[in-house]
């Protein structure tokens, strides 16, 4: 595979999972900590309280993330999730009140072989 296709914006992929699970009671509140800790240690980062993102080099690793989420589905509650091309993550529009924000940075992939 060459560097191009390793790196293309059409290739790396971002997936978001977006979700809004019950926290009125002890045992509610406790599996929705328990699902974002799972999507945290899966190496995904809040991007705001309910939706967190995940860069993948590819979409078939993309793929195997998402399987990981819907594993880890909890009972109750809603769960989104996305895939979007680096390219189309790229276009987004971020503001803090009417200040405009800079996406998040890439994270840097490392290749074994």
């Amino acid at each position: 595979m060459s560097d191009h296709q390793r790196l293309s914006q059409y290739r790396a992929m971002w997936v978001l999972v977006f979700f809004d699970l019950p926290t009125e009671t002890k045992v509610q509140r406790h599996v929705a900590t328990q699902f974002r800790k799972t999507l945290v240690q899966d190496g995904f980062n809040m991007f705001q309280f309910s939706i967190y993102v995940r860069h993948c080099p590819s979409a078939e690793n993309a793929e195997v993330h998402i399987r990981r989420v819907k594993n880890s589905l909890p009972k109750m509650g809603h769960v989104g999730i996305l895939s979007v091309t680096d390219r189309q993550f790229g276009t987004m529009e971020l503001f803090w009140g009417k200040k405009e924000e800079e996406l998040p940075r890439v994270p840097q992939q490392l290749e074994l072989f």
